[in-house]
C-alpha cells in the first residue's frame, strides 16, 4: 500500500517538474527572463520567477484537466502564499526591488499547448476578498 503512495507522489512530481519546464519555455517565447525555477523558502514555493523588462513576474503553474480546473486550482489561500512568498523573494533579491510585480498563472493541460493568464491576481484582489468576508 505504501508503496503505491509513493509511486504517486513520483509521479506526481513528475508531472509537475514537466509542467514547469513547459510553462519556463512558454514564458521564454515570449520574452521572459526566467530567473529561479522552484523557489523555496519557509512559506513555500514559487513555481517561477521570471523578469520581462521592468516588470517581476511569479508564475504559479498549474497542471489539470482543463485551463479553467488549472486556474480554479489557485485559490484564495494560495494567492496568499504567492504573494507572501514574493516578498520574501525580493527581499533576498534586493537588487530587483525596484521592479514592478504582476503574478501570473500558467495552466497546462494534456495534448494542448500551455495557457498563460497574464496578470491572473494581484495583492489588492486578496485586500478587497478579505474585506468582504
Amino acid at each position: 500500500m505504501a508503496r503505491r503512495g509513493t509511486e504517486e507522489r513520483r509521479e506526481a512530481y513528475g508531472l509537475g517538474l514537466s509542467a514547469e519546464a513547459r510553462a519556463a519555455w512558454l514564458l521564454r517565447l515570449k520574452l521572459h527572463a526566467i530567473l529561479a525555477r522552484r523557489w523555496r523558502c519557509r512559506l513555500g514555493e514559487i513555481d517561477l520567477v521570471a523578469k520581462r523588462g521592468r516588470t517581476l513576474v511569479f508564475v504559479e503553474v498549474k497542471a489539470r484537466g482543463s485551463v479553467a480546473a488549472a486556474i480554479d486550482a489557485v485559490g484564495p489561500t494560495a494567492r496568499a502564499r504567492i504573494l507572501a512568498a514574493a516578498d520574501l523573494w525580493v527581499a533576498a533579491h534586493p537588487h530587483h526591488a525596484d521592479l514592478d510585480r504582476r503574478f501570473d498563472i500558467v495552466a497546462v493541460v494534456p495534448g494542448r499547448w500551455p495557457t498563460h493568464v497574464s496578470d491572473a491576481f494581484r495583492a489588492d484582489d486578496l485586500d478587497l476578498a478579505r474585506r468582504r468576508h
